[in-house]
């Protein structure tokens, strides 16, 4: 039979006709379904990048299931359905269309999300998958449901004009009311992207606020003090604030100590005493080498300031107290008085 006469007379039954074209649809989605995983797939393995292979993984069945619903709706139109009802069909099948191209556009964000994060957690070593990842993931989402939603409410006969107006003037006024937190949210991101601290970090921000950053979040940072008290710090107000990191981007620490020893001092034999005693302990790097400089004649003494480098920060205090009791007891040992603050009163006597 030739093929007109064939397609003419599954066009006189509308059945069947209407069943040609859903089985037709059928085998075209499913088509599309084995294409991508059987060859597409296989050329996209060949690239450097998974981001391909991911996004043909995640998105060949919404594909075939989009012309499923297609196939559907123009099934629906030979079979005489009441026009009121297949007006009903039809928006329902429209919104479902959109509701998976919307779905297919979140699952396609975050793939390119998470192998962006996952790329720039890799090169700075940070805990940026962990902190921004979730919040990107979040915002996109309900970005691009909210954008389906309004491609969805028009199919219904709903005016989306004045929606967006009264969402327009809600989010202006929502913007002033979250200001101080968005401020905070804000903060977190540039402190987490820029890298200026992180957890673990000793850090300094003023004098009364020093400690090791115990968790960097998005509103705010958590800092213990070294009497082991808990700050928790707006992001906001850290980002503006100026900060003293002593663990980046070299985690050796530099120690002052400053004496002083009494005038007529062999000022060479003071160099050289402290620094042998220096060079003896064991936590004080050899690199770079410790100094030892006379600063100043003061009123009562000569001033001296000994300098000398140690790994980390955690060791920093212990190793200042060690010298400094070492460099008294060889300054003892070897004669080198260390004078008390004096002062001369002269007194005249009135005839």
């Amino acid at each position: 039979m030739p093929f007109d006469n064939y397609l003419g007379l599954i066009q006189q039954n509308k059945y069947v006709y209407s069943l040609t074209i859903l089985l037709a649809f059928y085998i075209l989605s499913k088509l599309v379904v084995f294409i991508s995983q059987k060859i597409i797939l296989k050329l996209t393995e060949k690239t450097k990048t998974d981001i391909d292979d991911l996004i043909v993984k995640k998105t060949n069945k919404p594909i075939s299931l989009i012309l499923l619903l297609i196939g559907v709706r123009l099934a629906l139109s030979p079979l005489g359905i009441r026009q009121i009802v297949l007006d009903m069909l039809e928006h329902l099948i429209s919104s479902l269309i959109i509701i998976i191209i919307t779905y297919t556009t979140i699952v396609i964000f975050d793939i390119l999300i998470d192998t962006w994060g996952k790329r720039v957690a890799e090169k700075t070593k940070s805990s940026l998958d962990n902190q921004l990842i979730p919040m990107f993931h979040r915002f996109s989402r309900i970005f691009i449901s909210i954008v389906g939603l309004l491609f969805v409410l028009p199919v219904w006969g709903v005016q989306i004009g004045p929606l967006l107006t009264s969402l327009g003037i809600a989010g202006i006024a929502i913007a002033f009311a979250l200001q101080s937190t968005l401020g905070n949210i804000f903060g977190g991101m540039s402190i987490i992207i820029d890298k200026s601290i992180k957890v673990g970090d000793k850090i300094k921000l003023d004098a009364e606020t020093m400690g090791t950053v115990e968790d960097v979040g998005l509103r705010s940072t958590k800092i213990r003090t070294f009497d082991n008290e808990l700050i928790t710090i707006p992001n906001g107000k850290l980002a503006d604030s100026r900060i003293l990191n002593f663990i980046q981007p070299d985690p050796s620490v530099r120690v002052v100590i400053e004496f002083g020893v009494e005038y007529g001092s062999d000022t060479s034999k003071v160099r050289q005493v402290v620094l042998d005693t220096m060079q003896k302990i064991s936590n004080i790097l050899k690199e770079p080498a410790p100094k030892v400089m006379m600063m100043e004649m003061g009123d009562f003494a000569l001033k001296f300031r000994a300098l000398f480098w140690v790994e980390n920060f955690d060791i920093k205090f212990d190793t200042k107290a060690l010298a400094t009791e070492e460099i008294y007891n060889t300054l003892r040992k070897a004669g080198i008085g260390i004078p008390f603050p004096t002062r001369t009163v002269y007194l005249k006597e009135k005839k």
